[in-house]
C-alpha cells in the first residue's frame, strides 16, 4: 500500500511535514499549493513553500516532496513549472481541487473542473515545460457542483500527460463536510490508465481499509487524519500486514515531537503565527489523544512565546 501525505493550506505546511515524516510511515508528501497568477515567481517563493528543495527535494527524514502549483493559465503555469523544476523537486503536482472562493473566482482550483478542455491545456503545457524524467501528477475533486464531469476531467488530466491522479472524493460544493464519496472513485479509475489515489475522510485504520475496499485504490492520501493521529500511517501498514493494533504512536512518544514542532515554529514562522499553530495542532490531536485535551486547555489562552516554551519544557519533564 502506498500512503501519501496531503497538502493542507494553513495546516499541513513544511513545518508539520517535517515532524510527521519524522514519525514516519508515509511514502511521499505534497506541498501546499503555490498560486500562479500571471507572473514568473522568483526562486525564493518556491523555496519558502518547499524548503525541502534545499535538501534534494526531501524532508529531513528522507521523504520526497512533490511541489504543488495552482493556476489556470497554461503559459504562465508552464513557465513557473520550468523554473520550479530547475530547483530539483521530486515532482510537480497540479491542483484542480481547491474549493476556496477567492481561488475559484479567478478560475483556479476546483473551478476548472467545469472545463475539462482547459484542464488538459494546463497539464499538457506543464508536462512539455519540465524535463521528461520529472513526474507531473494532478489532484482533483469529484466536480464543482456535482460529479457529472468527473470522468472527463480525469481523462483530460491523463491526456495532458499526468502520471498519477489523486481524487478527493467530494465536490467543491461539498467542501469538507463528511462523508467522502469513495464509491464514486471506481468509475474514475475505470476511465483512465494511470494510477489513482483515494483521498478524503480517512481518520482511522478502519476508514483506510474501507476506503481501499470501496474505491479499489491501493494508494491512499492522508490529510487531517494523519495530523490528528501522527501514527496513523504506521497503524494502517500494520493492519495491512495482518497485525492490527500495532504500529500506532502513543502520547508519551508524541510529546517530544510536539517539542520539535514548537522549536521549528519558533524558528521558521512569523511571531504572530506561532502560538496559533501549536494550538491548531493540539486541537486536532484531541480527536485521538485524551491527553491532548488537557494540553489544549492549558495552552489555549497563552500568547507569550516564552511562557509557551516553558510549558512545552514542563510537558516533557
Amino acid at each position: 500500500m502506498t500512503l501519501l501525505l496531503a497538502p493542507m493550506e494553513g495546516l499541513l505546511d513544511f513545518v508539520l511535514r517535517d515532524v510527521l515524516t519524522r514519525v514516519g510511515g508515509v511514502d511521499r508528501c505534497v506541498s501546499e499549493f503555490i498560486r500562479i497568477t500571471g507572473t514568473l515567481l522568483p526562486d525564493k517563493v518556491f523555496l519558502r513553500y518547499v524548503p525541502e528543495l534545499h535538501h534534494g527535494g526531501r524532508t529531513l527524514a528522507g521523504v520526497p516532496v512533490r511541489a504543488q502549483l495552482l493556476g489556470s493559465d497554461p503559459v504562465c503555469m508552464a513557465e513557473n513549472a520550468a523554473r520550479l523544476a530547475a530547483l530539483g523537486p521530486e515532482g510537480i503536482d497540479l491542483n484542480f481541487g481547491c474549493p476556496a472562493k477567492v481561488v475559484n473566482r479567478h478560475g483556479g482550483g476546483a473551478a476548472l473542473l467545469q472545463e475539462p478542455q482547459r484542464i488538459a491545456a494546463v497539464v499538457s503545457a506543464v508536462r512539455r515545460a519540465v524535463p521528461a524524467h520529472l513526474p507531473v501528477s494532478a489532484k482533483m475533486r469529484l466536480g464543482f457542483n456535482d460529479a457529472s464531469l468527473a470522468r472527463e476531467c480525469a481523462q483530460a488530466m491523463e491526456a495532458g500527460g499526468a502520471c498519477e491522479l489523486v481524487v478527493h472524493a467530494r465536490t467543491k460544493a461539498d467542501g469538507y463536510r463528511p462523508p467522502a464519496y469513495w464509491e464514486q472513485i471506481p468509475a474514475i479509475r475505470a476511465a483512465v490508465r494511470i494510477p489513482v489515489v483515494a483521498n478524503g475522510e480517512i481518520w482511522t485504520v478502519a476508514d483506510a481499509l474501507r476506503c481501499r475496499e470501496v474505491s479499489g485504490c491501493d494508494a491512499l492520501m492522508l490529510g487531517r487524519g494523519m495530523v490528528a493521529d501522527p501514527g496513523l500511517a504506521h497503524a494502517i501498514r500494520a493492519a495491512d500486514a495482518g497485525v492490527p493494533g500495532l504500529g500506532g504512536v502513543e502520547w508519551p512518544a508524541l510529546v517530544p515531537q510536539l517539542a520539535v514542532f514548537w522549536d521549528l515554529v519558533c524558528q521558521d514562522l512569523e511571531p504572530r503565527q506561532r502560538a496559533g499553530r501549536l494550538k491548531q495542532w493540539l486541537n486536532l490531536l484531541r480527536r485521538r489523544f485524551p491527553q491532548a485535551e488537557a494540553a489544549y486547555q492549558q495552552v489555549r489562552t497563552m500568547t507569550d512565546q516564552r511562557a509557551i516554551s516553558a510549558w512545552v519544557a514542563a510537558l516533557q519533564a
